[in-house]
């Protein structure tokens, strides 16, 4: 399929690995000119190489910015004055009891996951409403829905970019722009994996069998009882970036496996 994306730039916000890797590298090799961005230059330059060296014709730019503030914000605003597409992906996630979660980490997930995506949508939808045309997706997450207890603060700033985003897309009545949530499962991105493997060693199991006992006794109403893999979340993601989707605007979009079986 043509997701008629060619002329289109995208701004993928902590896209040199994982689900925002996937999302970069997808949107490229549709022909959209993608910012690959991360905090440090070398990671940057390794995404942007693994694209190239996937898709020869792949444009990309990369930016080094620490986007959980304001001052990597503006460096990324102050470069790209305007982009057609701008994937808020941008996430930190830790398991953590919630008695131990002090005020300074819920400050800091808060300024990670929601801050930056508020920031950079300030800065470019009115651009878009301008041009009659553009894309935000907020990356967000079914524990926006289903609050892990072993992650609340992640939880709790996921389901703050849904509000987000269906906030953003009601300003957006009667243009051509869109702004909608994509809510994946359990995903083996590159964090994900760590993690798994690091607590795999600690119950002396193998990666395998742990993803068997999590998704048994933790997801239990997963569908497919798997990890997704990033790909199948930039699938959907790349998608609702194109002009293809016009008709999906305020969504919150669930790649999940099948976990949440609710139907909103």
């Amino acid at each position: 399929m043509n997701l008629q994306l060619f002329g289109k730039t995208a701004l993928v916000t902590g896209s040199t690995a994982g689900i925002g890797f996937a999302i970069a590298r997808t949107l490229a090799a549709e022909g959209a000119e993608v910012i690959v961005n991360g905090r440090r230059q070398r990671q940057v330059e390794q995404a942007r190489k693994r694209i190239a060296s996937e898709t020869p014709e792949a444009q990309t730019i990369g930016i080094a910015a620490d986007l959980s503030g304001a001052d990597g914000v503006q460096a990324v605003c102050d470069r790209f004055a305007a982009v057609d597409i701008l994937v808020n992906n941008l996430g930190i996630f830790d398991a953590k009891p919630f008695e131990e979660i002090e005020d300074s980490e819920w400050l800091r997930f808060f300024e990670t996951n929601v801050m930056s995506g508020v920031r950079l949508s300030r800065h470019y939808l009115p651009k878009m409403k301008d041009n009659n045309w553009g894309r935000i997706v907020f990356i967000s997450s079914e524990s926006g829905l289903h609050i892990p207890v072993e992650m609340i603060h992640y939880g709790m700033t996921k389901t703050a970019q849904i509000a987000l985003a269906r906030g953003l897309a009601e300003t957006t009545r009667g243009t051509e722009v869109t702004v909608n949530s994509i809510l994946p499962g359990p995903t083996l991105s590159k964090g994900v994996k760590r993690f798994v493997d690091d607590l795999a060693r600690k119950e002396n199991a193998t990666r395998e069998q742990f993803e068997t006992q999590f998704f048994s006794q933790m997801r239990p109403s997963s569908l497919i009882q798997r990890f997704a893999s990033p790909d199948e979340v930039a699938n959907l993601v790349a998608y609702i970036c194109s002009p293809l989707s016009s008709a999906t605007n305020g969504a919150a979009l669930r790649v999940d496996g099948g976990v949440v079986r609710a139907i909103p």
